[in-house]
């Protein structure tokens, strides 16, 4: 039996050790982590933040205690420092200031990602805070509780941006969310879409600093105000979440990387260093709908990669399927999801695309309650006809259509043969002129 050693134990390390354990008994199991807990579900900040569940502690789907009894050795805050690739082994610190020596058979990286922080003047004032962590979100959740704080500004509009700047504005702060693009959510949707969500912000009056730079955070010891290439706004507390990059320092001279800095790695998670996988939001994915890697850093997409290096580094022979990048957010009761690329970032990529728009209610028009409007695009390589993403948005509940979607991604479907897909029709459900099969119809 192998002894494999994990880099770090959130969701991608966490769904490597427990396939290891349960699906692989006998092998042994040596984890290493920099933080002090696991497992933490960093999608369900905003919701704390901004009061909408009753605490973190269902934040959390596992711990040390649990992996222990599983049978696999854990070390918390002990980060590795220097990797020997060529005697296999691993050297970490821990938090008593002893040093760890580690050999293993197999090593997965599952070191994750941070958060991006720009280089601009004021950016280590007090307040400026990061919300990747527990830590992070715990810090904030205590300050806004100040009367000290009114005014919030979130840097970044993407979807941490957008769910934190609706938990400020639910906690009473004027909040002010800036971002160099000229909207929130480009990444995801097309414009008919990232309209929507614009919209949705104003009417809770949320102040939209969309198409500005920031230069710089002003204070005396604590932020002040943010300071863009075009307006001042004042601020008692500032959250950067401009983005993340992959953690890649460790074997920074030895494993390939992505154009990011991402781990490469192929479909079995294998980097081009022997025994050695990367996994999570530190590796790429193979992205279905470019046929190509990429970087895609999501919770689920870490949790498969995490299974499939488990089986591999087994001796079992397992491929990823790839992804398609599927995602959503829901905002003030307005639920958009996506999977795919857009519209937008298919033309960029050179791709001759399409895309073919509906919008319907969801149940047919006698049903009179709870039957709001869903809108829809399909975007489609023009030439094959192939279906390379989706956008949805409602009120109402419209999340499981996307898997439809995803599937549709991974599989080379094209949009003629989904005009024609089998969809059931009730009335407490949706209409029989389905909006799926219908915006498939309308596509030329």
């Amino acid at each position: 039996m192998s002894k494999i050693v994990i880099v770090g134990a959130n969701h991608a390390g966490t769904a490597a050790i427990k396939t290891i354990l349960t699906s692989h008994p006998g092998h042994q199991v040596i984890v290493f982590d920099a933080n002090s807990n696991i497992s933490f579900l960093g999608c369900g900040m905003a919701l704390w933040i901004g009061a909408q569940i009753d605490g973190p502690e269902g934040l959390f789907y596992s711990s040390k205690a649990q992996l222990e009894s599983m049978g696999a050795v854990i070390y918390m805050e002990s980060p590795v420092e220097t990797i020997d690739f060529e005697h296999k082994r691993v050297f970490a610190n821990t938090k008593d200031g002893s040093r760890i020596e580690e050999s293993y058979d197999k090593l997965i990286l599952a070191t994750g990602s941070w958060p991006i922080i720009p280089n601009i003047p004021g950016k280590d004032l007090e307040n400026v805070q990061l919300v990747k962590l527990y830590q992070h979100a715990g810090e904030v959740v205590d300050k806004i509780k100040s009367h000290d704080i009114q005014n919030v500004t979130v840097v970044g509009a993407g979807y941490i941006g957008v769910e934190l700047a609706e938990a400020f504005e639910r906690n009473g702060k004027n909040t002010t969310l800036v971002d160099i693009a000229e909207t929130c959510l480009p990444v995801y949707y097309d414009k008919p879409f990232t309209d929507l969500m614009w919209q949705n912000l104003l009417d809770h009056h949320i102040q939209l600093a969309f198409g500005e730079k920031v230069i710089e955070i002003r204070g005396k010891g604590r932020v002040e105000e943010v300071v863009t290439d075009k307006n001042v706004y004042p601020s008692d507390m500032v959250v950067l979440c401009i983005g993340f990059t992959p953690n890649t320092v460790l074997g920074k001279d030895r494993l390939d990387r992505f154009r990011n800095g991402a781990y490469l790695v192929n479909k079995k998670q294998e980097t081009n260093v022997m025994d050695v996988y990367a996994i999570g939001d530190c590796a790429t994915v193979h992205d279905n709908a470019l046929d190509a890697p990429n970087y895609i850093a999501l919770a689920s997409n870490a949790l498969r990669s995490g299974i499939v290096a488990a089986h591999n580094a087994c001796g079992a022979s397992m491929e990823s399927v790839g992804v398609q990048g599927s995602n959503g957010i829901c905002v003030y009761d307005l639920k958009m999801v996506s999977t795919g690329i857009t519209l937008n970032k298919a033309r960029a990529l050179g791709i001759n695309a399409s895309a073919t728009d509906f919008e319907d209610l969801q149940k047919p028009e006698f049903m009179r309650h709870d039957n709001p409007k869903v809108r829809l695009r399909i975007v489609y390589n023009t030439e094959t006809r192939v279906i390379l993403g989706a956008q949805m948005a409602s009120t109402y509940d419209i999340s499981m259509g996307i898997h439809l979607f995803s599937l549709a991604i991974q599989e080379r479907v094209t949009i003629d043969k989904l005009a024609l897909t089998d969809i059931f029709f009730l009335p407490h459900f949706n209409k029989p002129e389905n909006y799926i099969t219908m915006a498939a119809i309308s596509a030329r």
